[in-house]
């Protein structure tokens, strides 16, 4: 197994992710998630949210999305498998640098929808403490209402949380935005969807105090890789490391 990438973890900040990768099928209609990977490396985050990873009808292990994740990054996951099927499974994923210690889920499934869930724990991180958690909304609005409600309702008793993920939110203002800024503070955010000409913030990182997201920044070259682009945030501390749990 490779060793974890080397990213800013340098006690000042952390540098997360997150990307639905559009289960490794570029605007070519070609799978290949060795692209996927290769964008990750080249942004070396610490946390990385992936959606839409897919296995089903993937014979070929070497070829396996999760094989490829694990053996060329090496970090420890929570995994989501929304969606199981005889020849493979779809859902999303969460990646740390370091050991999730508590595999929290929560189900987002509405009525016939979807099924959805979300993902995430405790992550003993250089700045302490924080709640990570990774989401991935559904399609209808009154769907992302149910789920905004589910996710608000059950905010981490910590102060020092991370939430990410696709939103799959077009609108600009709305109720959806409106109890997650509550919650969690203003999100970061950079047009991400379609990859090729972006126009939507789908995607987005919500860091809430003690944190701060330094800067954040997406990458036009994933555009080969997805029909998203990744967003990539360095999050730092915003106040004294008190704030946060040992």
């Amino acid at each position: 197994m490779a060793a974890p990438l080397s990213g800013p973890a340098t006690g000042d900040a952390i540098r997360c992710m997150t990307w639905n990768v559009h289960r490794g099928i570029g605007p070519d209609g070609r799978y290949d998630f060795r692209r996927v990977v290769s964008v990750i490396e080249r942004h070396a985050p610490d946390i990385v949210a992936l959606q839409e990873l897919d296995t089903r009808g993937i014979q070929d292990l070497e070829s396996h999305p999760l094989s490829i994740l694990t053996r060329t990054l090496g970090l420890h996951a929570v995994e989501a498998r929304t969606i199981i099927a005889p020849d493979g499974h779809y859902g999303h994923a969460l990646f740390s640098r370091w050991p999730i210690l508590a595999d929290e889920r929560l189900d987002l499934t509405v009525r016939s929808r979807e099924p959805r869930c979300a993902i995430g724990g405790l992550v003993d991180t250089p700045l302490g403490r924080i709640h990570v958690r990774a989401v991935h909304f559904g399609l209808d609005p009154f769907e992302r209402r149910e789920q905004v409600r589910r996710v608000c309702g059950a905010a981490p008793a910590v102060d020092a949380a991370v939430l990410l993920g696709d939103f799959n939110d077009w609108l600009g203002v709305g109720v959806v935005r409106a109890r997650l800024c509550a919650t969690y503070g203003p999100p970061v955010t950079r047009r991400t969807f379609p990859s090729g000409l972006p126009l939507f913030s789908l995607d987005r990182i919500y860091a809430r105090s003690p944190l701060r997201a330094d800067r954040a920044w997406t990458d036009p070259e994933a555009r080969f890789a997805s029909d998203h682009r990744p967003l990539i945030a360095d999050i730092g501390l915003s106040g004294p490391r008190a704030g946060l749990p040992a």
